[in-house]
């Protein structure tokens, strides 16, 4: 496995979107389940035409492009909104983004590392593998200067908490499905859909700022832009206290972010399973 990502991550970009875009074609036609699955979202959130099928061969782009991003050499990010992250760190202060299954959600972190990591660093929370092998290689992906990893623990967890409190950067994807007992249904496109009860708890931390983020991909491999937001420019009322109205609040965020790229939306994701056991 890791031979193989390291030779990947010698090809240029153009290249390994091709091949994930072909890759998520194959995936989506030899798999009945991931079919019925993509279709029923995209459905639910009443994506049609050609966004509805290029957001295929875009869920392909997304896994071949990781080998690139975790261990070859930087690719071409711009920003839109870098001045929100400017000014959230002037006030010496924690800041939490919050990001969906959208675009290139491997980039952002990375790109923040680059830009502002030696000021401020960020920890990104990701699910541990079952797998050792590969579970190493996400760690050893996931670490590099100005970025640290949490892994989906109650340690990890503190690892979050510790970093807000010393006024650095959380980055983490609130449309992911939470063990059970560590999360709420709320609507996602207007079905219950369990939600992690996380992000509110970081996000009303003292002196937290939310900011929402995602990567977009270029076409032609041409790199990524990583657009930033305050969460007052995307939602009209402040998080509420009660765990399931902010459940809903941040579902109603990632909606309208997914809304401005619904093609590059992870729309075979399994977002309304129920949650697995806690260990």
């Amino acid at each position: 496995m890791t031979r193989l990502f390291l030779l990947l991550a010698r090809w240029p970009l153009w290249a390994l979107h091709a091949l994930g875009w072909l890759g998520g074609w194959v995936v989506w036609l030899a798999s009945p389940t991931y079919r019925r699955r993509w279709w029923a979202h995209t459905r639910l959130a009443g994506l049609r035409g050609r966004a509805r099928w290029a957001s295929v061969g875009a869920a392909g782009q997304q896994v071949a492009e990781l080998p690139r991003l975790w261990f070859g050499p930087p690719v071409p990010v711009g920003w839109e909104g870098a001045a929100h992250i400017d000014a959230a760190l002037a006030q010496g202060r924690g800041v939490l983004f919050l990001t969906p299954h959208l675009g290139c959600f491997e980039v952002t972190p990375r790109a923040y590392a680059e830009r502002f990591g030696t000021h401020a660093p960020i920890t990104v929370l990701y699910r541990p593998s079952r797998q050792a092998a590969l579970d190493a290689l996400l760690q050893r992906a996931r670490r590099r200067p100005g970025m640290a990893a949490a892994p989906t623990t109650l340690a990890g967890v503190r690892q979050l908490m510790h970093a807000l409190r010393r006024g650095e950067a959380v980055g983490l994807l609130p449309d992911q499905v939470p063990p059970e007992g560590l999360g709420v249904w709320a609507p996602f496109f207007g079905r219950p859909a369990y939600t992690m009860t996380l992000a509110a708890r970081l996000a009303q931390q003292p002196g937290v700022q939310v900011l929402l983020a995602w990567g977009e991909r270029l076409p032609w491999g041409r790199g990524y832009v990583v657009h930033v937001q305050p969460w007052a420019q995307v939602m009209d009322a402040p998080l509420a206290a009660d765990p399931a109205q902010a459940a809903a609040q941040i579902n109603g965020a990632m909606e309208r972010l997914i809304a401005r790229a619904p093609s590059q939306y992870l729309w075979g994701y399994a977002r309304y399973k129920s949650p697995r056991a806690l260990r």
